[in-house]
């Protein structure tokens, strides 16, 4: 059997590789998956991702960085079925909450929670910042969950009643912060509770995130193994490092 033509690097537990794959799964595209661990990327790895940063796409002569930008690549070169909603107004507003999750909500439950609880002390070997995760708890949080829940449906998903590239980017994040404890309240974000609960029941995402989560729990040496005991196509070469590093832009 002959590797499939696309590779992308990184692992699940990354939100951003899980949005990328929730959007090969609707779009019928199939990968060969580098599962390496954030921070661990091997020098070559550093020179096709200068921000050391995951996911990355290799497809032929094409190599791009950036989930926001594989997915505009992915749309535009297989359009059907679409991702984005059909009129402009809402593609736009689409888009819009992609960057927000790209970067206020994964700042929030992704650098603040994620990395500092989880990875910092597992892969960096650092202690966590406690003031960090305090303010984010008790400031960053709510005020993120409150602009979340005024724009999130009563049913459905965020545009219609198949999920798309909004969902798939907003959905992710909130699985990290379940493992280092941090919920959704349904009492007081009834509507975010209960678009979380959608997405990760109805789509891609919910085999994703039991793929993720079986990274999280398993050696280091073993995560490549997940991939395939979940039916994935391991890549042919693997860009591990071995050893962890931080890249130019990681916070402290």
């Amino acid at each position: 059997m002959s590797a499939p033509p696309v590779t992308l690097i990184g692992n699940p537990v990354s939100p951003y590789v899980r949005k990328i794959l929730a959007i090969c799964v609707v779009k019928g595209i199939e990968v060969a998956i580098d599962p390496i661990t954030p921070f661990r990327g091997d020098d070559a790895f550093a020179t096709i991702s200068p921000l050391r940063r995951i996911p990355v796409w290799i497809e032929g002569d094409v190599t791009l960085c950036d989930s926001s930008i594989i997915a505009q690549y992915i749309e535009e070169t297989r359009q059907e079925p679409s991702v984005l909603p059909a009129s402009p107004k809402d593609r736009a507003k689409a888009r819009w909450i992609e960057e927000y999750a790209d970067t206020r909500l994964f700042d929030v439950l992704g650098w603040k929670l994620f990395f500092q609880i989880a990875i910092k002390p597992r892969i960096l070997k650092e202690e966590m910042d406690r003031a960090v995760v305090e303010h984010a708890k008790a400031v960053d949080i709510p005020e993120t969950f409150d602009y979340l829940e005024t724009v999130m449906p009563e049913s459905g998903f965020l545009f219609g009643e198949v999920a798309g590239l909004a969902d798939f980017s907003l959905a992710p994040a909130f699985l990290n912060a379940r493992v280092v404890g941090v919920e959704v309240d349904a009492g007081r974000w009834p509507k975010l509770a209960g678009w979380l609960g959608r997405v990760e029941s109805e789509t891609p995402l919910k085999k994703l995130n039991d793929v993720a989560i079986a990274f999280m729990t398993t050696k280091l040496a073993d995560q490549p193994g997940v991939m395939a005991e979940h039916g994935y196509v391991l890549a042919e070469r693997s860009h591990d490092g071995g050893r962890a590093m931080r890249g130019p832009m990681s916070p402290v």
